[in-house]
């Protein structure tokens, strides 16, 4: 696949894309981020009122802890998404840069350097999935699902199969910390999405990615280089994991092999209840947001409540099945097929 220089403008014919996360339902002509807003408020009111304990200092701050991973993982997710890709992987990157990350702080390797390591390892990660992607022609959903095996198994070597405890108390301090009344996890992850955003919104970067999502075939004929914006996506997936995975570690205290199980599906969930297409092209950093916000609430909600984990997985799955269903009957409206 030829690459072309990504400073050139769309080419003619090619429609400049709509803006993020502004599809709407035409039965009730509200923005798909709109209506999963207003059904998170309907729940917190409901809780509000049925349970004493819901809109507790402590409670409100523990799903606000909660979210911020469960975001910060689903904002990488959203970029593959955008360019009709996918990463399953990320799950299985949290657990690998936990323990990796937790390795080398145990080793005395200084916080900082740990850090940007682990990030090192973030980019090689999404380098790896992107050339698999591009040049190799894997489909993303196999390469990624092969590294959610793999990448999960490196954590289990890196480890020897155990947590790894002793990390410096500074970090755990970091987790539990708060600033306004609001914890620093939420703050990190307010500065990333704020960050992903702008470059989504405001950058030709951003642009390009609903460009190629919208119609791969056009923007590759308008001059976009495709092989830089495949590259771009995977990498801030994986990053983006690496960074959930530092901070999981951090609030745990421990380098866990195990963590991070189940995360790649809940971050495509709350990127796709949230607006995006699985189509590409469509999706916004705000809306993914409210889409984890969603799901952090009805998991807390259903603690609250007793009600089994089972169920709160069998509401999940209609959640998104419901919305795929919408997003395809708009997609199929969109195209004219009836």
């Amino acid at each position: 696949m030829a690459t072309h220089d990504a400073n050139l403008p769309l080419g003619r014919g090619m429609k400049a894309p709509a803006a993020t996360g502004t599809r709407h339902l035409r039965k009730w002509g509200l923005p798909v981020e709109t209506l999963v807003l207003g059904l998170t408020l309907l729940l917190w009111v409901v809780m509000a009122l049925t349970t004493s304990t819901f809109l507790t200092t402590n409670n409100v701050v523990n799903i606000l802890r909660q979210v911020s991973i469960d975001s910060i993982i689903a904002f990488g997710v959203l970029f593959p998404i955008l360019i009709r890709g996918i990463d399953l992987s990320v799950g299985s990157v949290v657990a690998l840069s936990g323990v990796v990350c937790a390795t080398l702080l145990t080793a005395g390797v200084p916080i900082p350097l740990a850090i940007a390591l682990t990030l090192v390892l973030g980019v090689a990660i999404g380098s790896l999935n992107a050339f698999s992607v591009y040049r190799l022609g894997i489909p993303a959903f196999i390469i990624t699902l092969a590294g959610l095996q793999a990448f999960r198994g490196g954590a289990f070597l890196v480890s020897d199969g155990t947590s790894v405890f002793g990390l410096p108390k500074a970090l755990s301090a970091f987790a539990r910390a708060e600033w306004l009344g609001i914890p620093s996890l939420f703050w990190s992850m307010l500065v990333i999405g704020v960050v992903l955003h702008f470059i989504l919104s405001r950058t030709r970067t951003g642009r390009y990615m609903i460009a190629m999502g919208s119609n791969h075939e056009s923007a590759r004929r308008a001059g976009i280089n495709i092989k830089r914006i495949v590259f771009f996506a995977y990498i801030v997936s994986s990053v983006t994991a690496c960074i959930a995975g530092m901070l999981l570690m951090a609030r745990m205290s421990i380098g866990s092999p195990t963590a991070g199980v189940a995360y790649e599906l809940n971050a495509i969930a709350a990127a796709v209840v949230g607006g995006a297409s699985l189509f590409g092209g469509r999706g916004s950093v705000l809306g993914t947001f409210i889409g984890a916000l969603l799901f952090a609430t009805i998991a807390n909600a259903a603690n609250l409540l007793g009600i089994d984990s089972f169920w709160q997985m069998v509401a999940t799955g209609i959640l998104i099945a419901a919305v795929v269903y919408v997003d395809n009957l708009h997609k199929r409206r969109q195209s004219g097929v009836k």
